[in-house]
C-alpha cells in the first residue's frame, strides 16, 4: 500500500498523452497556465496504435481547423509524412479532404519534442487513479504511486487505455494499445463521481513484413504530385517518399473467415463493448454484406525505417493462426508474415450528454474529457476536442468567456454538438455528411473561418496572423477586380472555350461568369487576361471554388444566419420545463435532462419536435428574453 504525499500545484492536470491530451496541454500551457499531462509511458506519447495516417474524409478538413485554431496535429503532420494524397477530388470541394500517411516514430517523436520543449509543460509518467472532488470542484489528481498534485482543472483523455481488455481469438486480457499497461483504477473514481461509464470497443489490423508482400500484383496509390499542406503557412519543401498499394479480398478469404466465427469473440459474446458502425471487422464486413463479392484493402507503410506494413480496413479480433490463414488467400498476401496480429480491444468511456459545450463536465466544475473517453473514434477527432478543452480549460481558470464553436463555424463544432446534444450509441466518427453546412466548411477556407479566433484566443500569433490578412486581402482584390474584367469575343477565346467542351461567346461578358462554368479554369484565362496578378495556388484553388460555387454558398449562408439567431435566443440554465405550458411530455423531459444552452440547441435534441420550438420562442418573448 501506498503512502500519499502531495507534490506540485499545477494550473491543469492532462490525464494522458494521446492526441488529444497533446493538444490539451499545448494549448493550455501555451495560454500560460502551468500544466502537468501524465502518461502511463513516455514511449507512447501521440502514439498511432491503428493506421499512422492523418485526415481523410471530413478528417482533413478537422485537422486544417486545428491548425487555423493554433493546434500542433498539422504542423506535426506535416513535417512527417511518408505520401500525401487529396481524396474525392472527381467529387465537388465540399468533400475534399487532405489524407497524408505518416511515419509512426517520426510523428511521436516530434509530439513528444513539442510538450518537451514548451514552457510550462510538465510531463510526468505515471498512472493517475483518482480526483479529488470537493463541493463540486476539482481539486487535485492522484497517482499509483500516492502523489497528489493540486490543480484548478483537470482533463481525462486516457484513449482506449481506461480498463483496456484485448482480444484475439480465444485469448483476453488486460492491456491498452500495443500490449502497453491500462489504467485500471480511475473508472471506479468517476463512477463514485456520479459520472456514467459506458464500454466500447475498436480494432486494429495486423502489421506484416515488406518482404512477404508481393507489390507486383497489387494495384499501386501514388501520392499527388502537387502536394497540399495542413498547415496554411507552411512553407517546407513537401515531397512523397513512399508508395501505397491496394489489393482485394476474395471468396475463400470469406469462406475461411465464416467458417471461423465460432472462434471470434465477436460473435461469441466474449467482446461487450460496442464497436463503431462506420469501421467494422473484416468478420462484420463478410457477414453483414454477404453479397459483396470482395473488400478493399490498402497496403500502406507505417514509416521510414521499419518494414512493418499495415493492412488498412482488415481490423480482426480473429485468433493468429486464422488470421494468417484467410490473409494468404489475399493477392499479394500469399506469403504474408504477421509481425503483430491484429486484435480488438475494450476499453470504458463517457456519456457525452453529461458534457457541456466547453467539454466540461455539468455537474463537476473544472473537469473535462476529451477524445475516445468523449465516444469518439479517431486521432483527428481525439486532437480538436483536446484543444478545445485545454483552451476552456485555460480561459476558466482564467474567468474568460469560454470558447464555443457552432455547427456552422466548423466541423469541430459540429463534432462536438452532435456529442453533447445527441450523445451516441456507438464510437463517433466524423464524416462530411453529419455537416449540413459543408459547403461552407471546405479545408480549403479554414484559416478564413477561425484564425482570428485563435488570434483572440492568443493560439495564433501576430506575425501569422497577418500574413493570412496579407492573403486574404490579395485573395479579396483579385475576386473584385475579376468580377469588372470583360472577356471579349475574339477568335483565341472562342478556340479555347470550345477546346474546354463549352459554349463560345458571342458578346462581351465578365470573367466572373464565365468561371462559374465547370469545364473553365482560372489557368485557362491567363494569356488572355494580362493585369492578374501572381497568386499562391491555395489562393487561386479558393477563388475557383467561390466563383464556382457562389449561388450554394450565398443559400447555405442563409441557413446559417437563420439557424444563429436561434443560437442567440439563450435559455436559464435553472428551468424546469415541466412549467412551461404546451412543450409535450418528452420534451420537457428531455428538456430537463440536457439543459440546452439556448433555442437551437434544444431544438437538435432528439425528442423536441419543432412546435415544442415554437413553445420555447413564445415563452422567452413572454418573459422579455426574446433578444
Amino acid at each position: 500500500m501506498s503512502i500519499d504525499y502531495t507534490l506540485e500545484e499545477y494550473d491543469v492536470c492532462v490525464i494522458g498523452a494521446g492526441h488529444a491530451g497533446c493538444e490539451a496541454a499545448l494549448a493550455a500551457a501555451r495560454l500560460g497556465m502551468k500544466t502537468a499531462i501524465f502518461t502511463l509511458s513516455l514511449d507512447c506519447i501521440a502514439n498511432m496504435p491503428c493506421n499512422p495516417c492523418i485526415g481523410g474524409s471530413a478528417k482533413g478538413q478537422i485537422v486544417c481547423e486545428i491548425d487555423a485554431l493554433g493546434g500542433e496535429m498539422g504542423k506535426a503532420a506535416d513535417a512527417t509524412f511518408i505520401q500525401s494524397r487529396v481524396l474525392n477530388k472527381g467529387k465537388g470541394p465540399a468533400v475534399h479532404s487532405l489524407r497524408v500517411q505518416s511515419d509512426r516514430v517520426k510523428y511521436h517523436i516530434y509530439m513528444k519534442q513539442a510538450l518537451e520543449k514548451t514552457p510550462n509543460v510538465y510531463i510526468k509518467q505515471g498512472e493517475v487513479t483518482a480526483i479529488d472532488v470537493e463541493d463540486g470542484e476539482v481539486k487535485a489528481v492522484r497517482t499509483k504511486l500516492g502523489a497528489i498534485y493540486p490543480c484548478k482543472a483537470a482533463i481525462i483523455t486516457t484513449g482506449t487505455y481506461l480498463n483496456g481488455k484485448i482480444h484475439i481469438g480465444e485469448l483476453n486480457y488486460s492491456a491498452g494499445p500495443d500490449n502497453v499497461l491500462p489504467s485500471t483504477e480511475l473508472t471506479e473514481c468517476l463512477k463514485k463521481l456520479g459520472i456514467s461509464m459506458r464500454r466500447f470497443k475498436t480494432g486494429t489490423p495486423a502489421r506484416v513484413h515488406k518482404r512477404s508482400i508481393d507489390f507486383s500484383v497489387m494495384e499501386r496509390q501514388d501520392g499527388d504530385s502537387e502536394i497540399m499542406p495542413f498547415s496554411f503557412d507552411n512553407e517546407m519543401e513537401l515531397k512523397n517518399s513512399a508508395e501505397c498499394y491496394v489489393t482485394y479480398t476474395n471468396a475463400e478469404t470469406h469462406r475461411v473467415i465464416l467458417a471461423n466465427l465460432d472462434r471470434s469473440p465477436l460473435y461469441s459474446g466474449r467482446i461487450e463493448g460496442i464497436g463503431p458502425r462506420y469501421c467494422p471487422s473484416i468478420e462484420d464486413k463478410i457477414v453483414r454484406f454477404k453479397d459483396k463479392e470482395r473488400h478493399q484493402l490498402f497496403v500502406e507503410p507505417i514509416g521510414l525505417d521499419t518494414d512493418e506494413y499495415y493492412l488498412q480496413g482488415m481490423s480482426s479480433s480473429l485468433p493468429e493462426d486464422v488470421q494468417v490463414k484467410f490473409l494468404r488467400t489475399i493477392k499479394g498476401l500469399e506469403n504474408v508474415e504477421i509481425m503483430r496480429p491484429a486484435y480488438a480491444i475494450e476499453y470504458d468511456c463517457c456519456d457525452p450528454l453529461e458534457l457541456s459545450p466547453t467539454l466540461e463536465f455539468k455537474n463537476i466544475s473544472g473537469l473535462y474529457g476529451a477524445g475516445q473517453f468523449n465516444c469518439t473514434s479517431g486521432y483527428e477527432e481525439a486532437a480538436c476536442q483536446g484543444l478545445v478543452a485545454g483552451i476552456n480549460a485555460a480561459r476558466k481558470i482564467e474567468k474568460k468567456s469560454p470558447l464555443i464553436l457552432d455547427r456552422a463555424s466548423s466541423y469541430i463544432g459540429t463534432l462536438i454538438d452532435d456529442l453533447v446534444t445527441k450523445g451516441c450509441s456507438e464510437p463517433y466518427r466524423m464524416m462530411t455528411s453529419r455537416s449540413e453546412y459543408r459547403l461552407i466548411l471546405r479545408q480549403d477556407n479554414a484559416p478564413e473561418r477561425l484564425l482570428s479566433i485563435g488570434h483572440e484566443i492568443g493560439l495564433v500569433s501576430d506575425e501569422r496572423f497577418l500574413k493570412f490578412e496579407e492573403d486574404q486581402a490579395a485573395l479579396n482584390r483579385e475576386i473584385e477586380r475579376i468580377k469588372t474584367v470583360t472577356i471579349h469575343p475574339t477568335e483565341e477565346v472562342n478556340k479555347m472555350l470550345i477546346e474546354k467542351g463549352t459554349t463560345p461567346i458571342t458578346s462581351g461578358i465578365r470573367l466572373f461568369e464565365l468561371l462559374k462554368r465547370p469545364q473553365l479554369s482560372y489557368a485557362d484565362f491567363a494569356s488572355i487576361d494580362t493585369e492578374r496578378p501572381p497568386l499562391k495556388v491555395a489562393l487561386i484553388n479558393r477563388l475557383e471554388t467561390e466563383m464556382k460555387y457562389s449561388g450554394y454558398i450565398k443559400i447555405q449562408m442563409e441557413q446559417i444566419e437563420k439557424m444563429r439567431k436561434l443560437e442567440e435566443k439563450k435559455l436559464p440554465t435553472d428551468v424546469d420545463y415541466k412549467t412551461i405550458k404546451g412543450l409535450r411530455l418528452e420534451a420537457q423531459e428531455k428538456l430537463n435532462k440536457h439543459k440546452p444552452l439556448n433555442v437551437g440547441q434544444a431544438g437538435r435534441i432528439s425528442g423536441v419536435n419543432p412546435a415544442d420550438v415554437s413553445v420555447l420562442l413564445i415563452w422567452l418573448a413572454g418573459k422579455g428574453e426574446s433578444n
